[in-house]
C-alpha cells in the first residue's frame, strides 16, 4: 500500500491528469514544482508562490545540509515551518550534485564523499544519511532515493554502472526510510539514453517498490530531441498507477512534450533563473526584456493573467527595471514566470480532461515565435 493515493481522473493518449493526495494538501497533476533550493523560491515570498497556483515546491538536500544544516532546520521546527510553506515539499536526494561536483567528490559503493563548495569541509552522503536528512531532519513530504546521475554523453558501460549503483542505493534508501504514513519515497530510473538500461532500471525499481517513480539522467546536455526519444518509452516502463516525475525539466516545450508522453511531475530552476536575467516566458515564447524594442511598449506581459506581475506592469517598466538593475525587476519577472508555468500546467490538465491535448500541443508549437 502506498503512502499517498494517486487518483487519475482522465487520460488522453499517454497523458494523464489527476491528483496526488498528501496530508498537507492535494497536488494536481501534471504539476510543476517551483525550486526552493536553499529554503526559498528565489526572489519570491511563499505567499507569492502560492498565488501562482503551485501546489508543491522542491527543496535541495545538498544545499540545506551544508547551510544552515539539516540539524538546525530540525531544531527550528522543520523545513515547512522554517520557510513558512504549509503545502507539500519534495526534496531531492543530493544525487544531482554528485554529478555536478564530480571534481570534488568521490563515489563508492557505500556513499559519496565530497567537499563543500562553501568552505571545503568534508561530508559523506550515503543512502541512509540522505533519508535521515530528508525525512527526519527537514521533514520532507516526498523523499527521493539517493542515486548517481551520470553525465551525458556516457558510454553504455558507464551508464550501466550508474544505473546499477542507483538501483542498489534505492533498495538501501527504502530500507532506511521504512514504513511511514505521512511521507512518501520515490525511486529514480536511470540508464542515460540506453533503452535496455532504462528497462532494467525500471524492473529493479518496481521490484523494490516505491510510492512514486522519477525519470533521472535527462536534461543533462543531451538536448530536446534526444530527451523526447527517451521519453517515448521511459514513462511507460514505470507503474501506471503511480506518479511519474521527470527531474530537472525544463523549458515550456519540454513540459508539453513530456506530458504528452505520460509524465506527471516536473521541477526546474528555469522560471526564476530566467527572471533574474531579464527573460520572461510567454505563450509566444521567451522575451528578453533587456531588448530596446520594449523601451516604450506599454502592454503587459499577459493581460489575461491573474498574476499582478503579468498583468499589472508594462513591458516598458519591466525593461526599465532590468536595465537599471533594480531588484524589483527580478522579483516581478520571476513571479510572472512561475505564474506562466503554472498556467501552462493548468491548461494541459484541462486539455487532457477534455481529450484535446494533441490539438493543444500543436497550437502551442505553432504559437511560439
Amino acid at each position: 500500500m502506498t503512502a499517498f493515493p494517486f487518483e487519475i481522473s482522465a487520460t488522453d493518449g499517454a497523458a494523464r491528469t489527476g491528483v496526488l493526495k498528501t496530508p498537507r494538501g492535494d497536488i494536481r497533476t501534471p504539476a510543476f514544482m517551483p525550486v526552493g533550493t536553499a529554503g526559498t523560491v528565489k526572489a519570491l515570498t511563499v505567499d507569492q508562490v502560492a498565488q501562482t497556483g503551485a501546489d508543491i515546491i522542491l527543496g535541495n538536500t545538498y544545499h540545506l545540509m551544508l547551510r544552515p544544516t539539516a540539524e538546525r532546520v530540525k531544531r527550528l521546527g522543520g523545513l515547512h515551518r522554517f520557510m513558512r510553506w504549509e503545502g507539500p515539499i519534495l526534496t531531492d536526494s543530493g544525487g544531482f550534485q554528485v554529478m555536478s561536483l564530480s571534481g570534488i567528490s568521490k563515489v563508492t559503493e557505500e556513499a559519496v564523499t565530497f567537499a563543500s563548495h562553501i568552505d571545503g569541509s568534508r561530508h559523506v552522503l550515503s543512502p541512509e544519511r540522505s533519508m535521515e536528512i530528508q525525512a527526519d531532519l527537514l521533514g520532507s513530504d516526498i523523499v527521493m532515493q539517493l542515486d548517481e546521475c551520470v553525465a551525458w554523453p556516457a558510454e553504455e558501460a558507464r551508464a550501466r554502472q550508474g544505473m546499477e549503483l542507483s538501483a542498489r542505493w534505492g533498495t538501501r534508501s527504502k530500507t532506511a526510510f521504512g514504513e511511514r504514513d505521512r511521507q512518501a519515497l520515490f525511486g529514480i530510473q536511470q540508464g542515460s539514453t540506453f533503452e535496455n538500461l532504462r528497462h532494467e532500471s525500471s524492473q529493479r525499481l518496481t521490484e523494490t517498490g516505491f510510492d512514486g517513480y522519477a525519470i533521472g539522467g535527462l536534461a543533462v546536455g543531451e538536448g530536446h530531441e534526444a530527451m523526447c526519444e527517451v521519453l517515448d518509452y521511459a514513462p511507460g516502463l514505470l507503474p501506471a498507477d503511480r506518479p511519474r516525475y521527470l527531474m530537472g525539466v525544463g523549458k515550456p516545450i519540454d513540459l508539453v512534450e513530456a506530458v504528452y508522453r505520460g509524465v506527471d511531475m516536473f521541477d526546474c530552476v528555469l522560471p526564476t533563473r530566467s527572471g533574474r536575467h531579464g527573460q520572461a516566458w510567454t505563450w509566444a515564447g521567451a522575451l528578453n526584456l533587456k531588448n530596446a524594442r520594449f523601451a516604450e511598449d506599454d502592454t503587459p506581459l499577459d493581460a489575461t493573467s491573474a498574476c499582478p506581475a503579468s498583468s499589472g506592469y508594462s513591458k516598458a517598466y519591466l525593461h526599465h527595471l532590468i536595465r537599471s538593475e533594480e531588484i524589483l525587476g527580478q522579483v516581478l519577472l520571476s513571479w510572472h514566470n512561475i505564474a506562466f508555468f503554472q498556467s501552462l500546467m493548468a491548461a494541459m490538465r484541462a486539455a487532457i480532461a477534455e481529450g484535446r491535448l494533441e490539438a493543444f500541443r500543436k497550437d502551442f508549437r505553432n504559437g511560439l515565435d
